[in-house]
């Protein structure tokens, strides 16, 4: 969806203090100059790095002309460059800040403005412990410092691959009252660590690693949590997400931190990063050298915004980046991209006649985007629609692009589709249908089919519940946003609950997935009672859980993209989806659940389908997978393993199961087990009788439960074969065997005879098959036919065979006999 907007000139520099010296410090220079403007947006400071003449300088700018001192400082090299200009807020006074000059060296001096006197040093101060220690990268959060400096080793010819790590991250306060300034202790962040470039949002700091880092380090970012001292180390475009709490300095030693992840990070690819900035709303935003633009979230998740129109960039290119409410804005080479973060959708492309562009705080809105350039100050605002009850047009959009990607996917052509191509082509009608359906009826309820052709006044007719519903849901969204606080969770309950119902009866694709994720994470509860509603899960009156749901929803719960298709990256399968959402609300039902899933998949698949679930991963796997990822284990997850792998049904689950319960030595429920799932199948049977017998000559625990255990003997085994194991499973004793043991638990004859009188009135092989061998005639005789009587009249009817005439009456009599 595109915005029509305007850039217009809202300054000429003319009412900031020496405008003049401004407009030449943005005209100076091959190197861009930095900008940095104060909270409020009285203050300019411009930080010249090179340029003619070659003196390195940092100036600051009053709007509005205000008088006092002017703040200007010079440096020539090689004396301590600056590399930080922060506005710190002022806990003592309320909207006040000052600003923090922080020099290579450590040295830090923090100034404040007066009004009508200027700028005044409150104090300098040092911010590092060492003398030798070279700050390289700094930024501010809320009252705090924080930044990476660098401390070269002792020796002056030590070997620098030996000292590759001789960074390390600290923290610390920056306090300003009435008594003055004061640096609180040092908080060691990460010791022994790369070089790192560290951003600050409003509730964590990103460690991005510089441009010299080493290959090896250059494949992953890190993300402090301060608030919790948590250090989450991630690789986005590989899905690796790793956190760690730092529970003391010891552990904030960047070696030992990577310790357990190194062989997986060295196959990683390294991060290409070209330009990095910090959204408002606390995600950190990564340009690629290819012009790709990707937002990495505070929890390691990484998700693509935008594709800037380049071939690749230089690394010196300057790319600005800079967001207002859900807007990111963009200037690379002379171009202004307003791109929407939300959903990736380019508003505004505008070609800037300026050379140099410098983003300003605006007063908050999305529509006052300001730019400072050499000729002024230039706002670009979007113009309001006329009419605001037209349909949206993001809407009819929204159809051709979800149109672009259906027919790309199923086209043979390597050729791209898109939304021109779609509305001109003529090919496709069913988008086009749509958009006019949608354009002519959504806000037209009086008379929602004039204007249409014939063809789509009858389609019109037959999606009128679907748009009724479509509409419906729109109302609820807008009560969501309006409603009071004590109305939002009933009003969330069915919103969840209309959006689950809407993509169980849709495509299940990876978007769908991952929409489906972020409703069970924000709406866990609300998300529970939708799938309940949806599968139409209850119980019956003995006590059975039973659903009523369609084939095709099944489908949908079991299929769709497995952990194998989407990576990593925080995201699970609907079934693990609604798995965890037993384990949370009702963990009784998730057996019987897994064994509801395994019956309809015969309805939604065919037979052993490698498409189908039980074709890739077992669901009772799956469920399993789940139970161990719980982040507070109980006393009953073993007594929900137990019955995820007895619903099975399955030969190695039930012998899991089976050994999990003598390793818990629960003699009575092995006997029951033992029972029940014997009758499956002979081969299981026969397992699972040897496992028991091999138990019994081990210890004296089952011999309570030899009269339910020895009826489940195969009438295969013999004597021989009882005798092999038992004396396999013998326990071994290190003492000389004596005919009486004091302990009474060795195994005797009396305890086996029973079995063995059992075994020896089975019948063997040879006896089950001996009537067939010792058959009088071989092979067996044929049947006696059954001859039947016809009618008279048939007999009439059918010619009679000659009767065959012999010479001699024994002739007869021999035929008789035979």
């Amino acid at each position: 969806m595109k915005r029509a907007g305007t850039l217009r000139q809202v300054s000429d520099l003319s009412d900031f203090s020496r405008g003049h010296r401004l407009r030449e410090l943005l005209c100076r220079g091959e190197e861009p100059c930095h900008v940095q403007p104060s909270p409020d947006g009285q203050h300019l400071l411009v930080l010249q790095k090179s340029g003619p003449p070659p003196t390195p300088r940092v100036v600051a700018f009053q709007r509005h002309s205000i008088a006092g001192t002017d703040l200007e400082r010079n440096w020539q090299p090689p004396q301590p460059a600056l590399v930080g200009l922060l506005f710190l807020q002022s806990p003592v006074v309320p909207d006040s800040w000052v600003l923090a000059m922080v020099w290579e060296h450590g040295r830090t001096e923090v100034w404040h403005f007066v009004v009508a006197v200027g700028w005044q040093l409150l104090q300098t101060l040092e911010l590092c412990q060492g003398a030798r220690a070279r700050i390289v990268s700094v930024c501010s959060q809320g009252a705090s410092l924080v930044w990476c400096e660098e401390r070269p080793p002792l020796g002056a010819h030590s070997d620098m691959s030996k000292c590759a790590f001789r960074f390390c991250v600290c923290a610390r306060a920056l306090e300003v009252g009435e008594q003055g300034v004061r640096l609180g202790t040092v908080r060691m962040v990460l010791h022994n660590s790369p070089e790192y470039q560290v951003l600050a949002s409003p509730q964590h700091i990103f460690l991005v690693p510089a441009a010299a880092s080493f290959a090896t380090t250059s494949k992953f970012l890190l993300i402090w949590h301060p608030e919790t001292a948590k250090l989450t180390i991630t690789a986005p475009s590989a899905g690796f997400i790793h956190s760690k709490v730092l529970h003391s300095s010891s552990e904030s030693d960047f070696r030992k931190l990577l310790l357990g992840s190194v062989g997986l990070l060295s196959g990683f690819t390294p991060l290409d990063i070209h330009t990095s900035a910090v959204s408002n709303s606390g995600g950190l935003l990564l340009v690629s050298t290819k012009g790709a633009v990707n937002m990495v979230e505070p929890d390691g998740t990484q998700r693509h915004v935008f594709d800037l129109e380049v071939g690749s960039l230089a690394q010196g290119s300057p790319v600005r980046l800079k967001t207002f409410g859900s807007i990111l804005a963009c200037v690379l080479a002379g171009v202004l991209y307003l791109v929407d973060q939300n959903n990736g959708r380019l508003i505004e492309k505008e070609v800037l006649s300026m050379k140099e562009v410098h983003f300003l705080e605006s007063s908050g809105e999305e529509d006052g985007i300001q730019l400072l350039t050499q000729a002024g100050i230039y706002s670009f605002c979007f113009s309001k629609p006329e009419d605001s009850s037209r349909p949206e047009p993001c809407l009819v959009e929204m159809v051709f692009e979800e149109a672009c990607r259906y027919y790309q996917r199923r086209s043979l052509s390597s050729s791209k589709l898109t939304v021109e191509k779609l509305k001109k082509g003529g090919a496709f009608q069913a988008p086009v249908a749509l958009a006019a359906i949608l354009q002519h009826s959504l806000h037209q309820k009086q008379k929602p089919a004039q204007g249409l052709q014939d063809t789509y006044a009858k389609l019109l007719s037959t999606m009128s519940l679907e748009l009724q519903s479509y509409m419906s849901l729109e109302l609820l969204k807008t009560c969501v946003v309006c409603a009071p606080e004590s109305e939002v969770e009933s009003y969330c309950k069915e919103l969840v609950e209309q959006e689950v119902s809407r993509i169980l009866h849709s495509d299940m694709d990876k978007d769908n997935l991952a929409y489906l994720n972020s409703v069970f994470a924000s709406f866990p509860k609300a998300a529970w009672k939708a799938t309940r509603s949806c599968l139409q899960l209850q119980q019956n009156g003995d006590g059975l859980l039973v659903a009523r749901a369609t084939p095709e929803v099944w489908k949908k719960v079991l299929g769709g993209p497995q952990l194998d298709d989407m990576g990593q990256n925080g995201m699970v399968p609907l079934f693990e989806l609604i798995c965890t959402s037993f384990l949370r609300f009702k963990p009784k039902w998730l057996p019987s659940f897994v064994e509801l899933t395994q019956q309809y998949i015969s309805m939604s698949w065919a037979y052993s389908s490698k498409e189908g679930p039980e074709g890739r991963v077992p669901l009772y796997k799956r469920a399993l997978g789940v139970l161990a990822r719980k982040n507070k284990h109980s006393e009953g997850d073993n007594e929900m393993e137990l019955e995820l792998l007895l619903c099975s049904k399955r030969p190695k689950a039930v012998l899991q199961a089976l050994h999990l319960l003598i390793h818990l030595k629960r003699w009575q429920r092995v006997v029951e087990v033992a029972e029940k799932f014997s009758k499956l199948s002979p081969l299981l049977n026969k397992e699972i009788f040897t496992t028991l017998l091999a138990e019994f000559a081990q210890h004296r625990e089952l011999d309570p439960y030899l009269d339910r255990l020895w009826p489940l003997c195969p009438a295969e085994l013999t004597a021989s074969d009882i005798l092999t194991v038992v004396l396999q499973h013998l326990p071994h004793s290190q003492e000389d065997p004596v005919p009486f043991s004091s302990e009474g638990n060795q195994l005797t004859v009396g305890l086996l005879k029973p079995l063995l009188q059992r075994v020896a009135q089975h019948p063997s092989v040879h006896e089950m098959y001996l009537d067939a061998l010792q058959s009088p005639t071989f092979p067996p005789p044929t049947p006696p036919r059954e001859h039947k009587v016809p009618s008279k009249a048939a007999a009439d009817d059918v010619p009679q065979p000659p009767i065959a005439r012999t010479s001699s009456p024994s002739a007869l009599v021999q035929d008789d006999s035979v």
